[in-house]
């Protein structure tokens, strides 16, 4: 049995939706994993789903230029929600897509941030220049452990625990050709069918041990990889990348490797590129909030920084597609980016 420490360290911690981050320690990418199997991990402090809708509805109410849809429900018969900003039709659009995984947290606290940040002076003039489309939680009964299978092997303490998969035990990252799932057709149904989406970028979580040039990785990047991608589909993904690796790679606390990814047209960055020609690309963020691997799970002190990442990345793909300047980004440094690879653990 573990051992739990009652107190945990935290640089970030969310409440009731709106996400409170303390600078980010220089170089924190090289503070180890962080979780040993002693600390504890609270998932009580991440934001409820139920937060989560009145926090939006919140801020609809305060935004003029927000938007709030609800596009479906959840196999628990929870809300899917769908934050829009949408200006000009004719402007280019973009998507962020978060926790398809439900044990992957930190996106859709960086995702709260940066609906937060829209609706202050800092960020409206956006709207002038480029849509912006939000799914800030696809799978919310993973996130809230409402599952139809067990998770007692899990690692974090908290109320509840955290799940990849969603109620019915499906992997809705691998579910986008088929559509079986009411989280995946809501998506697909009355987002990607419905809206004339330019780029998307789908955040996730990967292990809390990969290293890229012998130093750990604040996460990876990947443009898709499947041989039917059109060639301007597959520049503009690169492009999209090559914003987000200028935004992070000089941060002190930023270090960026290649993911190692497949072809399979049934995850989004490969299928939805070739179905409906939208420039993706993949953010594999370091560590995961729970899972039945130690390995996978990072400490809580990372929290802060990985936060930062997320609204960094937003923030910066929304004004460089806003100002046009994604148009005159150099991709070269994909062809030097090393696929990052899983430091040995003890």
């Amino acid at each position: 049995m573990r051992k739990k420490l009652i107190t945990v360290a935290l640089t970030g911690t969310m409440i009731l939706g709106t996400t409170l981050i303390s600078s980010p320690a220089i170089h924190a990418v090289g503070n180890g994993p962080n979780y040993g199997g002693n600390e504890s991990v609270q998932t009580s402090i991440y934001t409820s789903h139920a937060e989560m809708g009145k926090f939006l509805k919140e801020q609809e109410m305060k935004q003029d230029n927000m938007e709030l849809e609800v596009i479906g429900q959840s196999v628990k018969g929870r809300d899917l929600y769908l934050v829009k900003y949408i200006t000009n039709p004719d402007n280019p659009t973009i998507l962020y897509l978060t926790q398809q995984h439900g044990n992957e947290a930190l996106n859709t606290e960086g995702a709260l941030t940066f609906i937060k940040e829209m609706g202050t002076g800092k960020m409206k003039e956006l709207a002038d220049g480029v849509n912006i489309l939000i799914v800030p939680r696809l799978n919310p009964d993973g996130a809230a452990g409402d599952v139809n299978f067990s998770l007692d092997d899990y690692v974090a303490d908290g109320d509840h625990h955290l799940t990849r998969y969603n109620a019915n035990g499906v992997d809705l990252n691998r579910d986008h050709i088929n559509r079986e799932q009411p989280e995946t057709k809501a998506l697909h149904e009355n987002v990607l069918d419905k809206y004339d989406i330019d780029y998307m970028i789908d955040l996730h979580h990967q292990g809390a041990h990969s290293e890229q040039n012998g130093e750990l990785v604040s996460g990876s990047i990947l443009h898709p990889t499947t041989e039917n991608v059109d060639t301007d589909v597959l520049q503009k993904s690169k492009q999209l990348g090559a914003v987000v690796y200028d935004a992070i790679e000089p941060k002190g606390w930023g270090h960026l490797g290649k993911y190692a990814g497949g072809s399979a047209e049934t995850i989004s960055r490969n299928g939805l590129a070739v179905e409906y020609g939208i420039s993706t690309l993949l953010f594999e963020v370091r560590g995961m909030a729970d899972h039945s691997y130690e390995s996978y799970v990072l400490g809580q002190k990372g929290n802060g920084y990985l936060i930062k990442q997320a609204v960094t990345t937003m923030e910066s793909t929304a004004k460089a597609i806003a100002n046009g300047s994604i148009n005159e980004k150099d991709v070269s440094f994909w062809d030097t980016l090393e696929v990052q690879n899983t430091r040995p653990t003890e």
